[in-house]
């Protein structure tokens, strides 16, 4: 009904100067005018111009007062001809009508308020106030100095109107005809596609792109690192347990329990369920006899070892809660030597920054065997790092409760053009693996790096949270390249 109105209309009349108007005078809503208009003027049957007008319409406020009375009126109504008290006026009048209402009749001299009594200094007012906003409301036009007034008090406010103006177009028809995208067999059969008005096909356009699953680039460099360490004859361990009790994840790494790490500031502890139920008694209580008075060469901490603390569960912090389960599994069978590695997610209580995450992936490597020493770690750790294009290392002394010695991983960055540290070593202490039940003369070498750092650097990423989180771009997911180690 809408399009016939407006091409009929225009059959007549050279211009339609205002859509709004004409909406109205037909019965329709504005916006069914409009849309109307937008396919119209697509097709070229119309052209159309944009219009608009600004008017000034009233505020709920506004709207109030033009029912009740401004404040102003309502408040000095409320002022007996003998005067009234104060705190008889503010029983009598609304808290939001009074405040207003006793400024504005002070200002207009309409009372006098003085301490305790308030008096009229007029016999009667009259509600300027609610004649202009009646008159704005009408339409009317009001001076400007009011106009501004009323918009100071937030009783008005300016409103945008858009519409437009229509011609006729270079296609225009009284009638549209909806032009036929297919031929059918029907139609070829009556004779009918001789009077049939065919759609313009553009066979430049492209087809839907397909839609299809990304690998993000933590999964390309993970299945890189995958590759270097089956090369190098490892297995991979589980790492499917997220949540961890405090003894898998600290006090088997003999970590004491007093440790900052274990800090409610540093570590994501569970609340529900709060404690683990299963731990294997009797290492239980060698764990605890190792961290309380020491054995196998240790002195141990000197401290009275808490159950209930080694129960807590948590977020794992790190890889490490994941061997120290394998490598007591190993221990509880005749002994064979075994390469492990991990990659997965580990949780730190940490605040976000464009360096760190409260969630990360750890990539961690073990080798469990007789009679490693650090020669075999350094040797290892050159391999392992040539493989991926780090032929320059330095490593450098450090401490970690369940490693000793132990080392950090420097390489030097072509790129950078100095030494960045790139992961940590060390070698498993005998406090923690012989309560296990592992030979005395095994031992066991491992280190560890994160998955993120390597990543950002392959793919000139400088801020974590670019690649890893909510805020991720996904065409960098779509678009990004194949991952190749091996290259500085």
């Amino acid at each position: 009904m809408a399009e016939e109105a407006l091409l009929g209309f225009l059959h007549s009349n050279e211009e339609l100067t205002d859509s709004g108007q004409f909406a109205t005078s037909i019965g329709i809503d504005h916006n069914e005018i409009v849309n109307v208009i937008k396919s119209l003027h697509g097709f070229r049957l119309i052209e159309a111009q944009d219009i608009k007008r600004e008017s000034w319409v009233l505020t709920d406020e506004g709207k109030s007062y033009v029912l009740l009375g401004s404040p102003e009126v309502q408040f000095f109504l409320a002022v007996p001809p003998e005067g009234i008290s104060r705190e008889d006026l503010q029983k009598k009048v609304d808290p939001s009508i009074y405040k207003i209402g006793c400024s504005q009749a002070a200002k207009n001299k309409w009372v006098e308020i003085g301490k305790s009594l308030v008096i009229r200094k007029v016999p009667h007012v009259e509600d300027r106030v609610k004649d202009l906003l009646k008159r704005i409301q009408n339409g009317e036009v009001v001076d400007p100095k009011d106009v501004d007034d009323l918009k100071k008090r937030k009783l008005i406010a300016l409103q945008t109107w858009k519409g437009y103006s229509l011609r006729k177009g270079p296609n225009y028809t009284l009638k549209r005809t909806k032009a036929a995208t297919d031929l059918n067999r029907d139609q070829l059969q009556r004779g009918d596609w001789k009077d049939l008005e065919f759609k313009e096909y553009n066979f430049s356009a492209r087809g839907q792109p397909m839609e299809g699953g990304h690998l993000h680039p933590l999964l390309k460099v993970r299945e890189q690192f995958r590759k270097i360490f089956f090369e190098m004859g490892f297995e991979e361990m589980l790492t499917n347990n997220f949540v961890e009790s405090s003894f898998w994840n600290f006090d088997v790494l003999f970590q004491p329990q007093q440790h900052p790490a274990r800090d409610s500031h540093d570590t994501f502890f569970l609340q529900v369920p709060s404690t683990t139920k299963r731990l294997p008694e009797d290492y239980v209580e060698r764990v605890k006899s190792v961290h309380e008075s020491g054995g196998y060469g240790s002195k141990g901490y000197n401290y009275e070892w808490k159950r209930e603390e080694a129960n807590k569960n948590l977020l794992r912090t790190h890889t490490t809660a994941v061997s120290s389960r394998m490598l007591y599994l190993l221990a509880q069978k005749p002994f064979s030597p075994r390469r492990y590695f991990s990659i997965d997610r580990v949780f730190r209580n940490e605040a976000v920054d464009r360096t760190h995450l409260a969630e990360f992936h750890q990539i961690e490597g073990l080798i469990c065997d007789r009679g490693l020493t650090l020669g075999d770690l350094i040797g290892v750790l050159n391999d392992f790092f040539a493989r991926l294009g780090m032929s320059k290392l330095k490593f450098k002394p450090a401490y970690n409760p369940y490693t000793e010695p132990s080392m950090e991983i420097f390489s030097y960055h072509e790129g950078f053009k100095k030494w960045v540290e790139v992961g940590n070593s060390g070698m498993f202490r005998p406090e923690m693996l012989l309560p296990m039940g592992l030979p005395e003369d095994v031992s066991v070498i491992a280190w560890g790096l994160s998955l993120e750092r390597p990543t950002m650097i392959l793919y000139g990423i400088d801020n974590i949270r670019d690649l890893f989180g909510h805020k991720v771009d996904l065409s960098l997911i779509k678009t990004n390249p194949i991952c190749r180690l091996g290259i500085q």
